[in-house]
């Protein structure tokens, strides 16, 4: 990481602090006395940028079990470059323990995170994230905010072992689950991977969702060159949060904010960068969010096109069969990824470190040409995802090709529907199923507003019937998501979702579908005649909440594929509060 001489300071008439804490006034007054009540001098404050760092540790958040540390080497870089570090907590988002989903208070650290940064006497803010949802969250609220912004990523853990066989938190898991329902993994070895399979802090170390989304954000510009690699434990990472609180008081200083950063060509950078990983599906509703909040008007569209031209070079799990993001670090990171692919790259965006993108990843190096492929010789010869559309999903939904059985790409087969989560449960290890290797499993009522929030139940189980018989995947179609760590022949994010009535709510066990993902289309084998008398018959189903959050989440989310925020947050809904007022 490469950091950018400090310009010359701006007046402290100029920061947007000194409205709290330079009038000689009575509320001046107040606020002044406050600080000192906490210790502080005014040498600690007057006339120094005050920089906000949003911390989303908690005592239940594994990712981010090292942020209680890191937050000490954030601020040491605000006092080193002269200005006020002050700490502030948000939600933090624990993907393994939150339930019924994160993504159901996806929006609300979005909020969160607006309202903190707006509402306080900062300049600047570092943004702590990692677990799955808090990327996507806070630059969500950071963008909206508009005061400049760098984000820390988490880092990844450390590969997993187990008896000298390297584990992926989340592949390996859904992998030797498969193997214990067979009967094949006794009790003794199950605890053993389950003590060796997170072994560290960070966040998982395959290329789920969490390594996908802090990518993208080094990859829009909102990190240090290079920050997203690193591994959380590695001291690397230590001096990098150092350097990005130094980094903020520059960017106040120069006046860098995130629509600065935030192009619309950054965020199409990111979408193809997102390709060339192997990334998770869940970047596609993430991205589309982040988008929207910084004015643009990114599309599934931008994502299928990107995958018709941006081949997966990272071999990683769940798309790669070998390496882990340790692997991907060594073998020379984001910046020598992205540097692989600048064909497919605008190289002129600026970034945080106040240089162009095409600058960052000038002088990358690739180490290990089996984890960074070249151009000429990926794993997978198209992008990671590809979204198909039809009668069955008249606005888009998602598949991840590289991480399936290449033989479902093109298929037919009878529908076996389950109406929620709990019924699919309640049969799938049944012997009695009436199910084969060729059935599609059609899973509903699990999408924004049904789930509610949009679970990540998509990679349905196999029947475990089918399991013992040797099968490791099959089609199965839902209006959920899944996690980035899964894989398989999955197709996500039906929109309209099935609770609002689209027409997933209309399919019928053995019902045929045909899935064409080099056509990009997914079609119900049922006439328009019969599709009508279906939908005359549908009840619509009640909100799934009275009252609270829930009840504000149940009218405002949108669908899929724009990207699940609120109405009413996003660019351009309405005229914004502007900043409050000092009484």
């Amino acid at each position: 990481m490469t950091e950018k001489k400090p310009p010359v300071s701006r007046p402290p008439a100029a920061l947007r602090s000194a409205r709290w804490f330079a009038p000689d006034d009575l509320r001046g007054f107040g606020h002044r006395s406050r600080v000192m009540q906490m210790g502080y001098a005014p040498e600690d404050w007057a006339g120094k940028p005050v920089i906000a760092i949003l911390n989303t540790w908690s005592d239940i958040n594994p990712c981010h079990a090292h942020f209680k540390m890191r937050v000490e080497d954030i601020k040491r870089g605000v006092l080193q470059a002269g200005g006020f570090p002050i700490e502030l907590p948000a939600l933090s988002l624990s993907e393994n323990f939150v339930k019924p989903t994160t993504m159901l208070y996806r929006n609300m650290l979005a909020m969160e995170a607006e309202e903190l940064i707006r509402s306080h006497p900062v300049d600047g803010v570092v943004l702590m994230g990692g677990c799955d949802k808090t990327t996507p969250g806070l630059l969500m609220g950071a963008t909206s905010a508009g005061l400049p912004a760098i984000y820390v990523p988490a880092g990844p853990m450390l590969r997993g072992n187990w008896k000298g066989k390297v584990l992926g938190s989340g592949s390996d898991a859904w992998k030797y689950w498969d193997e214990r329902r067979a009967g094949n993994i006794g009790d003794e070895d199950w605890l053993a991977i389950e003590g060796g399979i997170a072994r560290s802090h960070g966040h998982c170390m395959t290329m789920g969702t969490a390594a996908t989304m802090t990518a993208i954000a080094e990859a829009i510009g909102m990190t240090l060159p290079g920050a997203s690699s690193i591994p959380a434990a590695d001291a690397n990472h230590i001096r990098m949060c150092a350097a990005a609180g130094r980094r903020i008081v520059e960017m106040v200083r120069e006046d860098l904010r995130p629509d600065a950063i935030q192009t619309r060509n950054a965020y199409l950078n990111a979408i193809a960068v997102a390709m060339a990983m192997g990334c998770s599906t869940n970047a596609v509703i993430h991205v589309i969010a982040m988008a929207r909040r910084a004015g643009h008007a990114i599309s599934l569209d931008d994502f299928d096109a990107a995958s018709r031209k941006v081949p997966v070079i990272a071999n990683i799990r769940p798309s790669g069969d070998t390496y882990l993001m340790e692997d991907f670090y060594y073998a020379g990171g984001l910046r020598a990824l992205m540097k692989q692919i600048t064909p497919h790259l605008s190289l002129g965006e600026m970034t945080v470190n106040g240089r162009r993108l095409g600058e960052n990843v000038a002088d990358a190096e690739v180490y290990n040409d089996d984890v960074i492929r070249p151009l000429e010789r990926p794993i997978y010869a198209e992008g990671a995802l590809a979204v198909l559309r039809g009668n069955l999903a008249e606005n888009g939904c998602v598949i991840k090709p590289s991480a399936c059985a290449q033989r479902f790409l093109k298929h037919t087969g009878p529908a076996l529907v389950f109406d929620d989560y709990p019924a699919m449960k309640a049969v799938i290890d049944s012997d009695d199923l009436d199910v084969t290797e060729d059935h599609i499993l059609v899973l509903r009522n699990a999408g924004p507003q049904g789930g509610p929030g949009m679970p990540e139940w998509g990679m349905l189980p196999i029947p475990r019937k089918l399991v013992r018989q040797g099968v490791r995947d099959m089609v199965r179609l839902s209006d959920a998501r899944m996690s980035g760590t899964s894989y398989g022949a999955c197709i996500l994010h039906v929109s309209p979702e099935a609770y609002i009535g689209g027409t997933l709510a209309l399919v019928r066990t053995g019902d045929l579908i045909t899935v064409d993902v080099p056509n990009r289309s997914i079609r119900l084998e049922v006439g328009d005649a019969e599709l009508t008398q279906r939908r005359a018959a549908l009840v619509p189903q009640p909100p799934r909440f009275g009252r609270g959050y829930g009840f504000m989440f149940s009218r405002h989310i949108q669908q899929a594929d724009k990207g699940c925020d609120f109405d009413f947050l996003e660019t351009g809904f309405g005229p914004e509060t502007g900043e409050p007022a000092i009484f």
